[in-house]
């Protein structure tokens, strides 16, 4: 019973992780087409106002936003590929956070177990988690197999 009830926790994890993967890609899509159109920043210094071009950051913003949304779309699909895309993507971002401390240690502490928490349900039980959502659906030999096994548990037994 601990074993079904541990399962469908895991499985609860990978749909946060993907579900989260793809509400953060979303939020860095906006972010991205917002700096590609709006292109043009103004900083003020304390002896100077520069004006600063964002494009290449929006475009930055927007591809990895399609990546990530991918990878999210994926993790729900239960994609083996995109469990390691998502452990190499949220193991970048969690050492980007760390650079970002400094500036913003609240939120830079909020993504970083944020960033952790997705990466234990992408790397804890992974076989159980596919069989408990319907990923692990194996080949049509295995499918037959194991209906045949279940068939001859139901047959009454010959005298």
């Amino acid at each position: 019973m601990a074993a079904k009830a541990h399962g469908s926790t895991m499985a609860g994890f990978v749909v946060f992780a993907g579900t989260m993967l793809m509400v953060i890609a979303l939020i860095n899509i906006f972010e991205g087409l917002l700096a590609i159109f709006s292109d043009e920043e103004l900083v003020l210094t304390r002896n100077n106002l520069i004006v600063v071009d964002v494009t290449g950051w929006g475009w930055t913003l927007v591809i990895s936003g399609l990546i990530l949304f991918a990878v999210g779309a994926g993790l729900l699909l239960m994609q083996t590929w995109a469990r390691i895309v998502g452990i190499v993507v949220v193991g970048l971002h969690l050492v980007s956070q760390i650079a970002w401390l400094g500036a913003y240690p609240v939120w830079s502490l909020l993504m970083i177990a944020l960033d952790v928490a997705v990466l234990f349900a992408l790397t804890v039980k992974w076989s159980d988690v596919r069989g408990r959502i319907g990923g692990d659906r194996g080949t049509t030999a295995d499918r037959e197999r194991a209906r045949v096994a279940a068939a001859e548990q139901r047959m009454p037994p010959l005298v």
